[in-house]
């Protein structure tokens, strides 16, 4: 099987490239469905694929049918795919690869062998010449083994710390033609981390958000003495979101003499079957019931809803790559209360278009909920800061020009790497 180079200007009309997102289309997701639209306004051919299905109870969004259908699912590859990659198999490469790789490696190399196969053949089907992976995990291992096949080239994006997105990193990454990161940090704990194996190309690539759909149809009206307080929060139920620390955040206010009323937007990975236990069994012990709803996976529309009636913002996480969640808040002209991890700091400017407060501290982030919503003039400052910020430099369309960007620089077009 014999790939053609990509075609010399990324920016021509009616290039083809693969989109690899894992388990799509997920939760979280709609950041990517925008991207791909908007990678089509510009002239971009997309053929989707992802690993997997994801669980029923984490379909969620009103685009969720139509990007099924559309979706070429690599897990589905059956035991003959994989049979029929086995005389392709870079072992050589493997080998030297796993020696210094955990037995974990061993077990995603086994499940992805088919669907690297498959990759390989749906490519070579639909003249595909590259894809692009959201993902450092298994889904990349799969675009590091088609090409090593004799696939399409691949590039990456990093979304969040190396380290969880599981191992084989030198492998993936040794092969990729270009690649980006969310953020600035990434990028520089990617030079730090393993220098000798990335592609020349390391671009910036910000998520971002359709600042057209998430804007305001009513002015944004602070809390007022005495009213109760509207807090709103939408992340995937995982420990790592910090929401116990909310809920203990929650329970100090209400302790203070201030009602509030918090809902959380979002479901663990299980599709309620997971964390959501969890959080369920803190609601109980600390007796918030009547002051938190749980409203699992809901649509876009529905998010936007609960950011335009809500007071304030808040999300506590514990890691953070950048924070999509945070600029969908933003982009409403919502005042937005975050922690300071990862690239968040990148987003938010502490006092000026949000508050950052130190993670897993429910104490710090009551202070900073309380400061927020007895001072109208701060939160309106804050919420309309925060507007400004992402319009400037948070719209989804820049991802897609990023990608772009990163296709032309493997016919020698012009890039500015990060």
């Amino acid at each position: 099987m014999r790939f053609r180079s990509v075609v010399a200007k990324a920016s021509s009309k009616g290039q083809k490239i693969g989109y690899l997102v894992p388990q799509f289309p997920g939760q979280t997701h709609i950041f990517f469905w925008r991207e791909l639209a908007a990678l089509e306004r510009l002239g971009a051919r997309v053929r989707l694929f992802s690993t997997r299905k994801p669980p029923p109870g984490l379909i969620s969004h009103s685009w969720s049918t139509e990007a099924m259908e559309r979706t070429t699912y690599l897990g589905e590859a059956g035991p003959i795919a994989g049979l029929r990659a086995l005389p392709r198999m870079p072992y050589g490469q493997i080998l030297k690869a796993i020696g210094s790789e955990p037995a974990s490696f061993f077990r995603d190399l086994a499940v992805t062998i088919p669907a690297a196969r498959a990759l390989c053949d749906h490519c070579r089907a639909d003249a595909i010449d590259h894809v692009h992976v959201h993902s450092c995990g298994r889904a990349a291992l799969i675009a590091a083994l088609a090409r090593a096949m004799g696939g399409p080239t691949y590039s990456l994006t990093l979304h969040g710390e190396l380290d969880a997105y599981r191992p084989g990193q030198r492998f993936k990454w040794q092969r990729a033609s270009f690649a980006t990161a969310v953020t600035r940090k990434l990028i520089a704990d990617l030079r730090s981390a393993m220098p000798e194996v990335l592609p020349d190309t390391l671009l910036l690539q910000p998520m971002g958000v359709d600042i057209d759909a998430l804007t305001r149809d009513r002015p944004y009206v602070p809390h007022a003495p005495g009213e109760t307080l509207r807090l709103f929060c939408c992340a995937r139920l995982n420990i790592i979101k910090g929401h116990v620390d909310l809920l203990q955040a929650v329970k100090q206010l209400l302790e203070t003499g201030q009602p509030v009323a918090l809902e959380l937007a979002g479901e663990d990975d299980e599709g309620g079957a997971g964390y959501r236990r969890v959080i369920e069994h803190e609601i109980k012990r600390l007796d918030l019931q009547d002051h938190v709803t749980l409203l699992g996976a809901i649509d876009a529309e529905t998010v936007r809803q609960k950011l335009l009636s809500a007071h304030i913002f808040v999300l506590a996480s514990w890691m953070e790559a950048l924070g999509v969640a945070y600029m969908e808040a933003m982009s409403c002209g919502v005042p937005v209360i975050g922690t300071d991890v990862g690239g968040v700091a990148e987003l938010i400017t502490s006092g000026q278009d949000g508050i950052l407060v130190p993670p897993r501290d429910p104490s710090s982030l009551a202070a900073a909920i309380r400061s927020v919503a007895e001072d109208s003039d701060l939160s309106q400052r804050l919420g309309s800061a925060g507007r400004d910020r992402v319009v400037a430099g948070f719209s989804s369309a820049r991802g897609a020009e990023t990608l772009m960007q990163g296709l032309a620089s493997l016919t020698g077009g012009s890039h500015d790497a990060i």
